[in-house]
C-alpha cells in the first residue's frame, strides 16, 4: 500500500487553487514516503490492530478496504469519549462554517500580472514571450514552472485558462511561434500602419470596401499622382454601379498595379460584363508565308 501514488481530485484541486504541487512517491524510496509509511502504520495500530482484525482474514485488498470503510461507520456514529458527540455530528456542524474553494485561484498561485503588448508579447526578466491572437490589452499572468514560462489568461467566456507555455529562455533572444501570428509572413509579426482618414472624402473612399484601402495603399507606394480626383471617381462610381462591384475592381486593380486615369473604369467595364471571352488568333488563316517550301531543300 505504502508508495502506490493517490491523486485525489479534491486534493489535486485545492494545490491548483493554492499554488502548490502535489508530489507522489517515488516506488521503492523509503525517504520521498515517509509520510504514506506512517500513515500505513497508524492505520495498523488504530484500525487493523493485529490481535483483533475486523475480519479472520482478507481474501484482497478489496475486502480489507470494504472491512474499514465499515468500522469508519461505526465509529463515526458512535459518541466520542471526550465530547460524548457522535463525529458525524459535529461534522454536519462543521460543515455549515466551511465554504467551497472559489472558482478561480489565488492570484498569487497564477504568477505576476503583465497587459500584452501589441506586438502580442508580454515581457519577463527582459524576455519577450508571444500570446495568442485576441489578448492584446488584457491583463493576463505568467509564472515560471521548471524549464517553462506559463501564460494564463481569460478565455471568450471569462473563464481563466493556460493559453501558451514558452521554454525558459536567457536574457537576449525573445520566444516568438509563428502560429501565433497567422496574418503575417512567417510569424515576423510585421503590422501595417492604420489608414487615418482627415476629410469626409477620404472616409467616403475607404467605406467603399478592403479593395478601396488595397488600391490606396499600392497607389501610394508607386508615388502615382492625382490620387485624390481617381478617389472622389471611385466614389462616384461606387454611387452609381454600387459598392461591392467598384471594390473589387479596386482590388483588380491594385493587384495588376493599374492606377491610370481610366483604369478603374475600364476594369469596371470588364467586370460588368464577365460573360466577354478572349478571342485568339488562330494560325491556319494566317496569310503570313510559312516554311513548308523549305522541305524539299536539298534533294
Amino acid at each position: 500500500m505504502a508508495g502506490v501514488p493517490v491523486r485525489h481530485p479534491d486534493l489535486v484541486a485545492a494545490g491548483r487553487h493554492y499554488g502548490l504541487k502535489v508530489e507522489t512517491c517515488v516506488p521503492h524510496d523509503p525517504e520521498t514516503k515517509g509520510g504514506s509509511k506512517a500513515t500505513v502504520r497508524v492505520a495498523k495500530a488504530d484500525l487493523v490492530p493485529t490481535e483483533a482484525n475486523l475480519l479472520p482474514a482478507y481474501a484482497n485488498f478489496k475486502e480489507l478496504v470494504v472491512a474499514c470503510e465499515e468500522q469508519m461507520t461505526i465509529l463515526n456514529q458512535r459518541p466520542h469519549r471526550v465530547t460524548r458527540r457522535p463525529p458525524v455530528e459535529m461534522l454536519a456542524e462543521e460543515r455549515r462554517h466551511l465554504y467551497r474553494l472559489a472558482a478561480e485561484p489565488y492570484a498569487a498561485a497564477l504568477g505576476e500580472t503583465r497587459t500584452v503588448r501589441e506586438d502580442q508579447t508580454v515581457h519577463l526578466g527582459d524576455i519577450r514571450y508571444s500570446t495568442p491572437p485576441g489578448h492584446v490589452g488584457q491583463e493576463v499572468w505568467v509564472r515560471v514552472e521548471g524549464e517553462e514560462v506559463v501564460v494564463v489568461g481569460r478565455s471568450r467566456d471569462g473563464l481563466l485558462t493556460e493559453i501558451v507555455r514558452h521554454e525558459l529562455s536567457v536574457p537576449g533572444p525573445p520566444r516568438i511561434l509563428n502560429e501565433h501570428y497567422p496574418d503575417h509572413p512567417n510569424g515576423r509579426g510585421i503590422s501595417k500602419p492604420k489608414l487615418r482618414p482627415r476629410t469626409a472624402a477620404e472616409q467616403a473612399f475607404i467605406d467603399v470596401g478592403p479593395g478601396a484601402e488595397r488600391w490606396l495603399r499600392g497607389a501610394a507606394a508607386s508615388g502615382v499622382s492625382r490620387i485624390r480626383s481617381k478617389m472622389a471617381r471611385a466614389v462616384e462610381l461606387a454611387a452609381l454601379c454600387g459598392r461591392e462591384r467598384v471594390d473589387q475592381a479596386l482590388a483588380l486593380a491594385a493587384e495588376s498595379e493599374r492606377f491610370g486615369e481610366n483604369d478603374l473604369a475600364s476594369i469596371l467595364d470588364h467586370v460588368e460584363r464577365p460573360h466577354l471571352t478572349l478571342l485568339r488568333a488562330d494560325e491556319r488563316y494566317s496569310v503570313q508565308r510559312g516554311t513548308g517550301a523549305w522541305k524539299e531543300f536539298g534533294r
